[in-house]
């Protein structure tokens, strides 16, 4: 390859969690690395997805916190709670970790190529800058990263006005007075959580017949149990027949799993019913490369490289699940191989799901009803958060861990967990999986008192049917 500027030894196009993830390992391989990015370095994620979403939700679990503030001591005479603030705080935390990965693509030495990237050969790709101006670069390996967008459905039109898509709904300053949740998954659950915090009449509405529905049901439950103890709303088996715009707000006309019509008006609508992947306008067609018939993803093997030899794709534009962490380690292995260290390939059994809600919710592995119906002869054991003394103590025991184990070899199935601190303790099962531990050995590793983590070690005990603490 010639050594100008616009020649590389691999370029990717986005910058999210898996092309910049990809970008920062191909450098550390040796490799010489461009990333083509036309919004901010870090992707929707670190911009206008995790990152300030979980910001969001720490500001309404301090709100929540706050009017029980009494029971710990603290009395507060006259409060309000505004989102204006949260908003602000949640848009610095966002350009704080984007600054971090342009101090990372500096540090690597990677080129960061401002601009909108596609392919117009096998091993070229032309860029069309901030002022419009075209340039081509030329590398062997390409990777599309371009990540996804909001779902937009034809009786649901977003307008980020009256209407919002997730991304919207991250920039609001005030809470209505009322909000209509489109789709109670991850992404609908955790909205629902921050706006009722923030005073908002919340309304999720779900066309299957439960919230978080690729969740193990009992987890499910669980979750609608506590936001209707919140005053939240929940109509599953529910689908929106229409919308339309009113002098105040917007008017859903919806209609049930039995028939019955339903006429609801809100001030505003969050229309979190899925994401479609960026593969638009990228030159795929051009050179060859093939989509998914379902969903349209970029088509891609275990080595994410796509039927075209040179070009490869990471992330929620090869298919789902459309999580960060997915990607992440999407790109790591797809860069090692494309370097020759390729030492294994992502293990999509063992992917952890996670929504931050209040509760929390988090899982792996197989649910209760996915290991009968794979054949497994299993043993369910489910402990509650009362029976641990760190969540007694917290005041925080809404909720319990459930571990699925197979009954012959006593392999960890899968765990699923509602309750404090449950994104953070999944990670024991993952690792436990991953090492391909029995629950034996998961409970047989000391785990320190008083913690929540005790609740990992109880969990498993309970499938073995021997809790101590309950």
């Amino acid at each position: 390859m010639s050594e100008n500027g616009n020649s590389f030894d691999l370029i990717i196009i986005g910058s999210g969690p898996g092309g910049y993830v990809a970008a920062i390992r191909g450098a550390q391989l040796g490799l010489k690395v461009a990333c083509v990015e036309t919004e901010k370095l870090g992707g929707v994620c670190l911009n206008v997805g995790c990152i300030p979403t979980k910001a969001l939700l720490s500001s309404a679990h301090f709100v929540r916190e706050m009017r029980r503030a009494e029971g710990h001591g603290v009395i507060i005479e006259t409060a309000s709670v505004s989102l204006g603030p949260a908003q602000e705080r949640s848009r610095k935390v966002a350009d704080q970790l984007n600054r971090g990965v342009g101090h990372l693509f500096k540090k690597n030495s990677i080129t960061h190529i401002q601009g909108f990237g596609r392919l117009v050969a096998q091993r070229r790709v032309e860029v069309k800058g901030p002022e419009g101006e075209m340039t081509t670069y030329e590398a062997p390996h390409v990777i599309i990263a371009t990540g996804s967008r909001p779902r937009d459905l034809p009786m649901i039109k977003i307008d980020e006005d009256r209407i919002w898509s997730s991304t919207g709904a991250l920039f609001q300053k005030d809470a209505p007075t009322s909000l209509a949740v489109v789709g109670a998954g991850a992404v609908g659950m955790e909205f629902a959580d921050i706006y009722a915090a923030y005073g908002s009449e919340v309304h999720v509405i779900e066309m299957l017949d439960r919230v978080l529905p690729l969740e193990d049901k009992e987890c499910s439950q669980a979750l609608a149990r506590s936001y209707k103890k919140r005053k939240i709303r929940i109509r599953t088996s529910t689908a929106v027949q229409a919308s339309e715009l009113t002098g105040e707000g917007v008017r859903l006309t919806l209609k049930d799993k039995d028939g019955k019509e339903e006429v609801l008006e809100v001030e505003r609508v969050l229309s979190a019913v899925g994401r479609v992947p960026n593969t638009e306008e990228l030159g795929l067609e051009d050179i060859g490369v093939a989509l998914t018939e379902q969903g349209g993803f970029v088509q891609v093997d275990e080595y994410l490289r796509t039927n075209v030899e040179g070009v490869y794709a990471i992330g929620d534009v090869a298919g789902p699940p459309l999580l960060a962490h997915k990607a992440s380690h999407e790109g790591i292995a797809c860069v090692e191989h494309i370097a020759g260290q390729g030492h294994g390939t992502v293990d999509y059994s063992n992917i952890p799901s996670c929504t931050y809600a209040h509760p929390e919710v988090a899982s792996v592995g197989l649910t209760e009803e996915q290991a009968i119906e794979a054949g497994h002869e299993v043993e369910v054991g489910k402990f509650p958060w009362v029976g641990i003394g760190r969540a007694v103590a917290a005041g925080d025991t809404e909720g319990f861990i459930k571990v699925i184990r197979d009954k012959e070899y006593s392999e960890i199935l899968g765990a699923h967990i509602v309750g404090p601190h449950a994104t953070e303790l999944i990670a024991e099962f993952v690792i436990g999986r991953h090492l391909e531990a029995t629950v034996e050995e998961m409970e047989k590793a000391m785990h320190p008192h008083p913690t929540l983590s005790e609740g990992v070690a109880e969990g498993a005990l309970a499938s073995l049917g021997r809790a101590i603490h309950i």
